[in-house]
């Protein structure tokens, strides 16, 4: 404990955070969990614009005989590739730190299981990431392998704003804040945007960035398979602005409104970037900007559903706001 005492205030407050931990610091765990998830998505994406799919052509190892890229047969794709692989292991270093945090604040006298099992999710959902991404590279960057691989990072990315959420809120029963057709039509929104995706992987698989020169692509019709996610995008920022007007004229709390404002910006800038895309011949630089802008528009939307809804405090346990001042 004397150590401890002596050391510099930042390292006191990491030391604090991770083995006494509050709701507060759980959160923070939770945050660079929501960062990290979202980095590892975009990076993936750099990973197939520039032909380093197959960088590292075998898994766990990186070449037949090594786990780490050989000098001697080292390239600027392996570089890329495993580089990205590194990233998993930071992103379990953060798991690991919220599984801890969550079980270490129930033995502190605040059991909090709903957070136990939200933490627990982030090392689960790693490990099948990894195992997928290394069906990935065994199928040679099949379209369709690749394609789930960016929808396990969309759910692992839901799982960490879950978390986030729930560290701020107390057990309670959860109460809507604005009126229940408008929270369904949150939900609306939010399948919306969820087809959104999934017609954009199928995009990706069929476009011309395969991630690797020898990956096959989806035999469909390009033009076809584009207009069908410009539909999409269409129907979503439709029902994106009627959820905003709805929150507006009900004179809805602050928060979900600017979110839904925000939402819809996200999309319109995003809708922007898929045109000088398609126009420009779909550049790699596009591609990946593209990928940040639907990564941004999933947390959005993930917030702001979240927004809609809020947890009655329970009886005989302390209120988040007072949880927030102790870890302070």
């Amino acid at each position: 404990m004397k150590l401890v005492n002596r050391l510099p205030d930042q390292l006191r407050e990491l030391h604090d955070s991770y083995w006494r931990p509050t709701t507060e610091s759980l959160r923070r765990w939770a945050l660079a969990a929501i960062a990290v998830n979202a980095l590892i998505t975009v990076t993936g994406a750099a990973v197939r614009v520039t032909g380093s799919g197959l960088g590292c052509p075998t898994w766990p190892k990186c070449t037949p005989d090594s786990f780490i890229p050989a000098p001697e047969h080292s390239t600027v794709h392996t570089a890329i590739e495993f580089g990205n692989r590194l990233l998993t292991f930071v992103l379990l270093a953060i798991a690991v730190g919220c599984v801890i945090a969550a079980h270490r604040l129930g033995r502190d006298g605040a059991p909090r299981p709903s957070l136990v099992r939200l933490a627990w999710l982030q090392p689960i959902g790693i490990v099948a990431q990894a195992v997928w991404g290394g069906i990935v590279v065994l199928t040679e960057l099949d379209p369709l392998t690749v394609g789930v691989h960016f929808l396990l990072s969309t759910a692992m990315i839901a799982a960490s704003v879950a978390l986030y959420v729930r560290c701020g809120e107390s057990d309670g029963r959860v109460r809507s804040v604005v009126h229940k057709d408008i929270r369904t039509l949150g939900f609306v929104v939010a399948a919306s945007v969820l087809a959104l995706l999934v017609a954009g992987v199928v995009v990706t698989g069929t476009g011309p960035h395969a991630g690797d020169e020898i990956a096959s692509r989806l035999d469909l019709d390009l033009e076809a398979v584009v207009r069908l996610h410009t539909n999409f995008a269409y129907i979503t920022a439709g029902l994106t602005f009627a959820l905003l007007f709805a929150l507006h004229v009900t004179d809805a709390p602050s928060r979900p409104r600017r979110l839904a404002l925000l939402l819809l910006g996200l999309e319109f800038a995003q809708g922007a970037i898929g045109y000088a895309q398609w126009f420009s011949g779909v550049p790699a630089g596009l591609v990946i900007l593209h990928v940040l802008g639907s990564t941004l528009i999933w947390l959005a939307t993930l917030f702001l559903v979240y927004a809609l809804r809020s947890r009655e405090a329970v009886a005989d346990a302390p209120p988040v706001d007072e949880l927030r001042q102790v870890s302070a």
